[in-house]
């Protein structure tokens, strides 16, 4: 180890420069998130209204309840057809004309005048045909359309207090149903159609109800309009329009969350929602996905948060399975709801919860109607998030904080560095030829850097989480052999704890360091907000695996126990190909792979790989006893698989020093995984990684002395075995 240092101590000495600059970066993005401490809750008034009419108490009662636990703010969708049929005051009935025309006799049902004005207007299988009764009704549906839609765009006819309307659509607008097939005596395929069920045009907003608009200012709250936009019906008018419905009440939103397919009036590009924006000093709204990960794609949402200098804030959505989640996993009530969306604001940075009421588990259609139940949830998750000192109140946006091109240079180089430097940890280098290879890597380095500025900076933190996580393999692998060299084979363990236990620290530190440089170039505030993600978690997991059987080989043969090289030599290939692989060894491997399957395929949401309820209580208490959870592959498996190793080193095990080393490097790997994660808060990486290298040397003790038991109970069994043999 210190001829390794001592042969490349100026590159290791540039690399640590590099490391240096990457912490200069972070510490940058760390005052950035030290200043977003306060969240937003958004009630969902669609969903309150619904709960209200299960319970014994009214909206305005619920609203009043709900502003007594500090939440000022309800989310208003504008009405469109669709509502107006389903939950309004207003007799309003609209469908598509595709279905309308299926019935023969469909113009008995309208006036002659009507469908005479139909004729000359044009009607298709693509528009709408909207009955309204009442002059309240027919003023708000014509009102909206007149003031959203351009003139020709629609047909009125009023026939005393009844209105029907024609509004235009086009085939871009049709919604569909899946296709359904036809079949014919025999079962076999006959022909396929896709049935028009809807349009797009039953769901374009016509305006705030007033009866919804006044409950809610009554009771003191403000409003958040929720705005339906679609593409080719959202231009500057419909925008104007939106707006205009706003001020008529007094509205200026703190928030723009998007509904729809768009942001408000971007069929005209941003130039409206950013003026907008700038006037009133609202923010975007981003919506994160429901696998937690990124936001909803919807146009003009991002584009307009980079153009106003990430004037935006990310919002987390109560999807149905987080409704779902009363007394989940053997909870009395909503404690694993309050779970999920202290989970979102803590280390995913949503600073926005739009609230949807809670359902029952079992009945997905009845709503938890106690209202004790939402205090307890908001209680405890304000108490919560206090010791992260995050505070309710208007949600706190990010600084605009950039990366300096200089400083992602310098990272790249670093990277570039740390990669020539791994070819000797396993290869008889002479120092000129890792002088050169370094000096090709920095001249490709800046290449990239100057021809491929936007991909650089995902390159430079994937390549940094690589390149760390196999340096530290090589330094703890280096260091357990060299351990197995200095102490005597049956040395105590009180010898050989303190030494596997400063190797794990190095080692951890080692990948702490990569972690910095992983985080480093991803720190730009539009990468906390998951505008832009790390790309290639799987393969920065793998790949330092791969390299530690490279290692291991190098350092050891196929399980030599008396091997002096620590370099890969010719003769171990002819080696591999040569051995005769046990079969135990095989159906070890073959556990091995299922369970590295496994390993990767829960990482993310996006998996069909679910963690057992066990495990997520276990996760939950961790949360609730300390400040972040540590990771459990890191503190039970992988630390303690570094102190392992050191340990079989040097009771000169070396299958068991391999399969406990892999084990380890799954932890280094973890380190650098921690900070790939940008959205999540730096100070919860450090803490994260503190509480699991504390909990894996605890354990990892634990674990030595339990092999230590069983390798001496598996010796003496084999000496008595082996001498009645002999016998």
């Amino acid at each position: 180890m210190k001829q390794y240092i001592k042969r490349n101590a100026i590159l290791l000495g540039i690399l640590a420069l590099t490391v240096i600059v990457s912490i200069f970066v972070v510490a940058g993005r760390w005052q950035v998130e030290s200043a977003n401490k306060t969240y937003d809750v958004i009630l969902d008034y669609a969903e309150l209204e619904w709960m209200a009419e299960q319970s014994d108490h009214d909206v305005a009662w619920w609203l009043n309840e709900f502003k007594s636990m500090g939440i000022t703010q309800v989310g208003l969708t504008e009405e469109n057809l669709t509502t107006l049929m389903e939950n309004s005051p207003l007799n309003v009935t609209a469908a598509v004309m595709d279905e309308i025309m299926q019935d023969a006799d469909w113009r008995e049902d309208y006036p002659a005048a009507f469908v005479s004005g139909l004729e000359d207007f044009g009607a298709d299988r693509f528009d709408i045909l909207v009955e309204a009764k009442g002059g309240d009704a027919i003023d708000f549906v014509v009102t909206g359309l007149e003031e959203r839609f351009p003139a020709g765009s629609f047909f009125c006819f009023q026939a005393g207090d009844s209105a029907y309307i024609l509004l235009n659509g086009v085939a871009a607008d049709a919604l569909y149903g899946g296709k359904g097939a036809y079949t014919n005596t025999k079962n076999k395929g006959f022909v396929e159609r896709e049935d028009l069920l809807s349009s797009k045009l039953m769901y374009v907003s016509l305006g705030l109800l007033p009866e919804k608009a006044e409950t809610i200012q009554a009771a003191g709250m403000d409003i958040v309009p929720r705005t339906l936009c679609y593409a080719g019906h959202n231009d500057t008018r419909y925008a104007q329009a939106a707006v205009a419905g706003y001020e008529q009440y007094g509205i200026t939103p703190a928030y723009l969350i998007a509904g729809g397919e768009a942001l408000l009036g971007y069929d005209d590009g941003g130039d409206f929602v950013r003026d907008y924006m700038e006037r009133t000093g609202a923010s975007v709204g981003m919506i994160e996905t429901n696998v937690q990960r990124e936001n909803i794609k919807q146009t003009g949402v991002e584009e307009t948060a980079q153009a106003s200098g990430c004037n935006a804030v990310r919002v987390f959505s109560m999807w149905d399975y987080v409704q779902y989640r009363y007394a989940y996993y053997g909870y009395e009530g909503a404690e694993e709801v309050a779970n999920c969306i202290y989970r979102a604001i803590v280390e995913r940075n949503a600073r926005v919860v739009y609230f949807k009421m809670v359902k029952d588990t079992d009945d997905n259609h009845v709503y938890i109607t106690d209202p004790e139940v939402y205090r307890d949830l908001f209680e405890s998750l304000n108490h919560r998030l206090a010791a992260h000192g995050i505070t309710p109140g208007r949600a706190s946006v990010m600084e605009n904080y950039q990366v300096p091109s200089l400083a992602m240079l310098a990272i790249g180089l670093g990277a570039g560095i740390g990669g020539a430097l791994l070819p000797d940890t396993f290869l008889p280098m002479k120092r000129k030829w890792t002088l050169l290879l370094a000096g090709a890597a920095a001249v490709c380095v800046a290449a990239a850097w100057r021809v491929l500025p936007n991909s650089f900076r995902l390159l430079a933190s994937f390549a940094s989480a690589v390149v760390f996580a196999c340096l530290a393999a090589a330094f703890f692998l280096k260091a357990a052999k060299q351990s197995g060299r200095k102490l005597d084979q049956n040395a105590g363990l009180l010898k050989i704890l303190p030494r596997s236990i400063v190797i794990l620290v190095i080692a951890v530190a080692i990948s702490l360091a990569g972690a910095m440089m992983t985080a480093a170039p991803l720190s730009s505030t539009n990468f906390m907000l998951e505008m832009g993600i790390f790309r290639g978690v799987k393969a920065a997991q793998l790949l330092p695996l791969a390299f530690f059987c490279l290692l291991f080989v190098s350092y050891y043969g196929i399980f030599e126990k008396d091997r002096e090289s620590d370099h890969l030599a010719l003769r171990d290939i002819g080696t591999a190909l040569n051995w005769t692989i046990p079969v135990w060894a095989v159906l070890l491997l073959a556990a091995v792979g299922l369970a590295g399957f496994y390993y990767l395929a829960r990482t993310g949401h996006e998996t069909g790989v679910t963690i057992s309820d066990t495990e997520m209580i276990f996760r939950n208490d961790l949360e609730y006893l300390l400040l972040a959870r540590p990771r459990t592959k890191e503190f039970l498996v992988a630390f303690p698989g570094i102190m392992l190793a050191v340990y079989c080193a040097v009771r000169r095990l070396p299958f068991w020093t391999a399969l406990f080393g892999l084990a380890g490097t799954i932890g280094l790997t973890s380190v650098c995984n921690t900070f790939m994660h940008i959205r999540t808060p730096l100070y919860l990486g450090f803490v994260r990684t503190a509480y699991s290298l504390l909990l894996g040397i605890v354990v990892g003790a634990v674990m030595i002395a339990c092999f230590e038991l069983l390798l001496r109970l598996y010796r003496r069994i084999a000496g008595k075995y082996g001498r009645a043999e002999q016998r």
